[in-house]
């Protein structure tokens, strides 16, 4: 059986103009995390917002109990250089650290204002990002196969694994695109080997491509303008819990 379902509304669809009160809205309609879409107009062609809208929105929601529970915030690192932002995040509250693993080779340096030759690697920043007491994602763009991800996920140290893998199936950079069923292979695939393991789709879920993403074995699911446009929210999130957890208890 693989995990529970886990819905994670991306607030990018969310009113920016009233973010702190839709993404309480959200969690009253029965969302378990909120997905916080972090790009910086390097990594990918769009910019969104930094970690001071992340503190101010995390006044609204109160912080998980444990570990991946209900109010974790989930930031999906969209940079060209992750380790240099974990510790504003961790300050600003977030709660799992989503990095790009294409975005993962690069300065190992551990502030905004730092500089150094060095480079960071995938296994170094997970073990960096769970030493300061966060929890700690992988995201795998389209073009990248996922057998890169092997060496971390079957790594002797726990704090070299990841919490959770996020598989986009859309390219990273905007919201609102066609969902792309071609990525779902990477999902089947990581579901077979590691039953245990948290599976994101983030990218043109809702209603008409939930069975897709489930049928394959992701369990946390994020949907923004699914969500946010819909007319029933709640009714929304309770169909994607639904139509996952009745897949996990076959897979």
């Amino acid at each position: 059986m693989a995990p529970k379902a886990i819905i994670a509304p991306s607030i990018l669809s969310a009113d920016f103009a009233q973010l702190g009160a839709d993404c309480a809205r959200t969690m009253d309609q029965g969302a378990d995390w909120l997905h916080v879409d972090i790009m910086d107009g390097h990594f990918v062609p769009n910019i969104t917002f930094g970690a001071p809208v992340v503190a101010k929105i995390r006044k609204h929601v109160d912080k998980p109990a444990a570990g991946l529970g209900r109010g974790t915030f989930d930031c999906h690192m969209m940079i060209s250089e992750p380790k240099k932002w974990v510790k504003e995040f961790q300050k600003a509250g977030c709660d799992l650290y989503c990095f790009h693993y294409e975005a993962a080779f690069s300065s190992a340096a551990e502030s905004p204002e730092a500089k150094t030759d060095e480079k960071t690697n995938p296994k170094d920043l997970i073990r960096y990002i769970h030493g300061l007491g966060l929890l700690a994602g992988i995201a795998l763009k389209p073009a990248t196969g996922v057998e890169v991800l092997t060496e971390l996920l079957e790594s002797s140290d726990p704090k070299e694994r990841p919490d959770m893998v996020l598989i986009m199936t859309v390219e990273p950079g905007f919201g609102g695109q066609k969902f792309m069923a071609s990525e779902l292979p990477k999902v089947q695939a990581l579901r077979e080997k590691y039953p245990d393991l948290n599976i994101e789709v983030d990218g043109g879920l809702g209603p008409g491509t939930i069975d897709q993403a489930a049928d394959a074995g992701a369990n946390v699911i994020v949907a923004g303008s699914a969500v946010f446009g819909a007319k029933d929210p709640a009714e929304v999130i309770s169909l994607l819990r639904t139509t996952v957890d009745s897949r996990s208890e076959k897979l």
